[in-house]
């Protein structure tokens, strides 16, 4: 199709589609396929939520780890090394440097590979099965246009007998052309909505799974810790909380709070 002939054509349609707008045209209508098309439409729409979501849990995580891992640097420098707890902050940075390693290590490829390419490469499904809708379109707005030029010969004969035979042709194509992609649609669109479980299942375990792994590994690498702090009651614990924020509000500095 040459450039001309395509411009004349989308000219045709949008006028064609002007027309139905305003109700000069009649316009055909499916309820099967505007039925599939909105479950796809809702699918396509929360696939994509969920991809962009799975990848702020891994920068979340990332983002976590690294703020971790910045509070261990500052507070080994905060303690001298005689200090009671001097040990415990280096012991603390060894940690959670443990931790972002395997954040930037184990667990991102992991979740890569397993959640978040499966789901993107899902996704990446949804622009073609758009433009065979749009190419639908298309063939449904030429087959819309070759009906009205047919009734309008009907209702109006024109002086050219072979007029009407040759548009009635032409709409007969054109209907043809429409309803074999109209049909592979109706067919499909169902087939991409179902295919969503056995495709998202392996991915919903391997998230479950990695943020499992993960919280377990921080909950075991941080428990080793526990032995460094001095073994004391919750009560204990808060009585020396109380004193140290007496000794602050001893301090003119600080005021009162």
């Amino acid at each position: 199709m040459s450039f001309l002939s395509g411009f004349k054509k989308n000219l045709s349609r949008a006028g064609t589609n002007l027309m139905q707008r305003t109700g000069v045209s009649d316009r055909t209508t499916d309820s099967e396929f505007d039925e599939e098309f909105e479950r796809f439409k809702i699918l396509e729409k929360k696939s994509e939520k969920l991809s962009k979501e799975a990848k702020g849990y891994l920068d979340s995580v990332r983002a976590m780890t690294a703020a971790q891992l910045r509070i261990a640097q500052t507070i080994e420098n905060f303690y001298e090394d005689i200090a009671p707890m001097g040990a415990m902050g280096t012991e603390y940075k060894r940690t959670v440097e443990k931790l972002d390693e395997d954040a930037r290590t184990d667990l991102d490829a992991a979740y890569r590979a397993t959640v978040l390419e499966p789901l993107a490469r899902f996704c990446s499904y949804f622009p073609e099965i758009n433009e065979a809708v749009k190419r639908r379109n298309k063939k449904l707005l030429d087959y819309d246009s070759s009906r009205s030029k047919v009734r309008k010969l009907i209702d109006k004969p024109s002086e050219d007998p072979q007029r009407l035979p040759r548009a009635e042709q032409e709409a007969n194509m054109a209907r043809e052309m429409y309803e074999n992609i109209n049909s592979i649609l109706i067919t499909d669109l169902p087939k991409v909505v179902e295919l969503r479980v056995p495709y998202f299942d392996p991915s919903f375990e391997a998230l479950v799974k990695s943020q499992l792994k993960f919280a377990q590994t921080g909950y075991e690498q941080l428990e080793g810790l526990r032995h460094h702090f001095p073994p004391e009651s919750d009560m204990g614990s808060d009585r020396r909380v109380d004193d140290v924020l007496g000794q602050m509000r001893e301090l003119t500095i600080c005021g009162n709070f």
